[in-house]
């Protein structure tokens, strides 16, 4: 099972956090989207205008069951890998710390930039992250075992803070 596992909507730090995580406590760092882009050897925005959103959540859960059963990483999941029922069953099973990372709109939005990239953020991005947030934000915080606030707080501190928050 994974030493953390990071959940939290788009430009939460997930990655950014995870990695530095990783390296502080002397661990791999994995991110679920990377492995989805990998599996299928594409960008993630080319598999939902390609395969379909059904396609790329079946090959996100497959790539979710996979990585809960490796050991010493901190797992970086994409916004939507635990919104899924069955994701949520499998997740709530590992034992695993879970932590939200949770952002506002403003720094998200900064750090997202809403490009092209993140496909459920085309049309009205901002109004889109904040519908997603609105229907994540309970899954998210169900599945928490720890919730870190990322606004004003430098990576450092957000590792400090995972690390106190899980021990």
């Amino acid at each position: 099972m994974p030493t953390h596992i990071l959940i939290g909507p788009p430009g939460a730090g997930k990655s950014t956090v995870g990695k530095a995580l990783a390296r502080h406590i002397g661990v791999a760092f994995v991110d679920s989207d990377n492995l989805v882009e990998e599996k299928c050897d594409m960008k993630i925005s080319d598999i939902f205008i390609t395969k379909g959103e059904a396609f790329f959540r079946d090959l996100e859960f497959e790539v979710l069951q996979e990585c809960l059963v490796m050991s010493d990483c901190v797992l970086s999941l994409g916004g939507g890998a635990p919104i899924s029922e069955r994701a949520q069953k499998l997740m709530a099973k590992t034992g695993a710390p879970i932590v939200f990372l949770d952002v506002s709109l403003a720094i998200a939005a900064a750090r997202v930039g809403f490009n092209r990239d993140r496909p459920l953020l085309l049309g009205n991005p901002r109004a889109q992250w904040q519908e997603l947030n609105q229907l994540r934000r309970p899954i998210y915080e169900k599945l928490a075992t720890a919730r870190v606030t990322v606004d004003g707080a430098s990576v450092k501190e957000l590792v400090a803070r995972i690390v106190e928050a899980s021990s």
